[in-house]
């Protein structure tokens, strides 16, 4: 109600009532209430300007949007109350992206530590991958994993014997001598095995899996970055 209207009503019921004594009283009761209806009215306008209008919600970013750019995916709700947390990160888009060594040809993706193997690799290349990844972090200790192929740790040959078993490809544990004479010999188009007297480690899918220290310290782990195979025997089993 607007203060004309809110004064109209008043003059309309005083002179409905008239100047008498008991009409003085409600006149004056009909004034006060007014008054009150009028004053509230204003508090209720002033907080309806006082509120911005709500914008309209952006458009939902389509599928092929998030997978080309992960920082499209909308903020997860919170709770029932429809509370968002926001979509912040300190990391750069090339952080938030997985990581793979380039180059052509079909290579696996290294995620976070974790190696995802390439969407064409034989079932045997997946095996080997899938079984590296179980022992991800677990401490270098010479001979771990040749008494069996489960361990609380593993040394180079250990390891490679783990990853190559998930594969169905050995069927004991080997170690860097034998793995010298393994398979067929030189580089394979999924798996090669670089093996000598004192060390062992392989490429798998265009990663490295080996022990080496780094600044995650030693054990078995996927490596970006190649390393020199000199002194090395190459191998790899036949067909991959």
């Amino acid at each position: 109600m607007g203060a004309t209207a809110a004064l109209a009503t008043v003059l309309v019921a005083i002179g409905h009532m008239g100047l008498g004594m008991s009409g003085g009283d409600r006149t004056v009761t009909a004034v006060s209430d007014n008054l009150a209806l009028l004053h509230a009215q204003h508090r209720i306008e002033a907080r309806a300007v006082a509120q911005p209008r709500k914008s309209a919600p952006p458009p939902t970013p389509t599928a092929a949007e998030i997978a080309a750019d992960p920082t499209k995916l909308p903020a997860a709700s919170a709770g029932s109350n429809g509370t968002t947390v926001p979509h912040a990160s300190s990391l750069s888009r090339a952080d938030i992206f997985a990581h793979s060594r380039g180059g052509s040809g079909s290579t696996a993706i290294l995620l976070t530590g974790v190696a995802l193997a390439p969407p064409d690799a034989p079932e045997a290349v997946r095996g080997v991958i899938n079984a590296a990844n179980q022992i991800i972090g677990r401490p270098y200790i010479w001979g771990g994993g040749h008494a069996s192929f489960y361990s609380r740790g593993y040394d180079c040959s250990g390891s490679v014997s783990f990853a190559l078993f998930g594969g169905g490809l050995i069927p004991r544990p080997l170690t860097s001598s034998e793995l010298e004479g393994w398979g067929a010999p030189g580089p394979g188009k999924w798996i090669t095995v670089y093996a000598n007297a004192g060390h062992t480690f392989a490429e798998i899918a265009g990663l490295r899996w080996d022990t080496v220290g780094d600044e995650n310290g030693t054990g078995p782990r996927w490596h970006l970055a190649t390393t020199s195979t000199a002194g090395f025997v190459v191998r790899h089993p036949p067909g991959l």
